[in-house]
């Protein structure tokens, strides 16, 4: 039997090199669609380059997608490309907008007419809930975005209910909470922190400057969440699940885990600065992934104090200096 061909749009991503390592222990062929751009960022798939093909396509244009599909003949989809991070959505909403929110009836436009077959798995957000309507969120808790990004991310999700049940596409979202790992960019909280830690451990900094510490948010291990998109395309029926850890942490507590780590103390250390609040604060997020955990057999494996050790223990030794 052949082995299947999974596309992979956002492949260079945190979501997407995880994706891609879970998909080829399985058998997959792993076909992932990149951007052309003047320098290439391949650094977290770079172990992956010969087991992978890269093929070139733009969210933005309607043809390349179609010429990406047609080549590829994909039996799974994942649609995890965006721009995804939130302050930018606010200098750059109309970009946002396009890639995030028009670029997933693209790639659905593009899969009705070549392989309507084809499973598709859309990368929705915590982000949607926004002002959150109740506590905890899930599949049935309405939307209330607070920001460019949440608001083309509710686009990106009803469109693909939309193909789903008006074009019978097996088309399945993701709501996945926030997930974080070594892989997760610089421009993340996460990341900068335990980045962060790092350089004043080894010297290289004295202060870390963060916005709201009371922001809070359910963080698990981008790992984990990867092998719940897989499941969503492995059911007889698609349908949209709320995948999260069901636990909330603070962007304080995050601080305090990683600077004792290091055997730091915090506070001598974090300036809160007002530039880095947002213009509409997401105060609480927090999932009820019951759904996922009773249909998909999903839950995670990475508790919140082990994720932000991981992640501290990358930068330490991705700074230290080699000898």
């Amino acid at each position: 039997m052949p082995s299947p061909t999974a596309l992979i749009t956002g492949i260079t991503g945190q979501d997407g090199s995880y994706l891609a390592e879970f998909l080829l222990e399985k058998g997959y062929r792993v076909c992932g669609m990149t951007r052309r751009a003047s320098t290439e960022n391949f650094q977290r798939i770079e172990h992956l380059r010969d087991r992978i093909e890269l093929i070139q396509g733009d969210l933005l244009d309607s043809a390349s997608l179609r010429q990406v599909l047609e080549t590829t003949q994909p039996e799974e989809i994942y649609n995890l490309a965006a721009q995804s991070f939130v302050p930018t959505s606010w200098q750059q909403p109309v970009l946002t907008a396009e890639f995030t929110a028009v670029g997933v009836t693209r790639l659905l436009e593009a899969m009705k007419q070549i392989c309507p077959k084809a499973r598709f798995y859309q990368a929705s957000s915590s982000e949607m809930f926004g002002k959150v309507r109740e506590t905890p969120q899930r599949e049935t808790t309405p939307f209330y975005p607070r920001s460019p990004y949440g608001v083309a991310k509710v686009y990106g999700h009803f469109i693909t209910v939309n193909y789903r049940e008006s074009y019978n596409l097996f088309a399945c979202s993701g709501i996945l909470f926030n997930h974080e790992s070594p892989r997760r960019g610089l421009e993340f909280v996460t990341r900068k922190i335990t980045h962060g830690v790092a350089r004043i451990k080894l010297g290289l900094a004295n202060e870390l400057r963060l916005g709201n510490l009371q922001a809070k948010r359910d963080w698990g291990f981008a790992g984990d969440y990867v092998r719940a998109m897989w499941l969503m395309l492995q059911q007889p029926t698609p349908d949209d699940y709320v995948i999260g850890t069901g636990e909330t942490h603070s962007v304080q507590e995050f601080v305090e885990i990683a600077f004792d780590h290091a055997g730091l103390d915090w506070r001598k250390h974090v300036v809160v600065d007002p530039q880095f609040y947002r213009p509409a604060e997401v105060e609480l997020l927090l999932a009820d992934s019951s759904k996922a955990r009773r249909v998909l057999g999903w839950q995670p494996q990475v508790n919140f104090e082990h994720l932000v050790r991981m992640m501290v223990d990358a930068d330490l030794q991705a700074l230290r200096p080699r000898p």
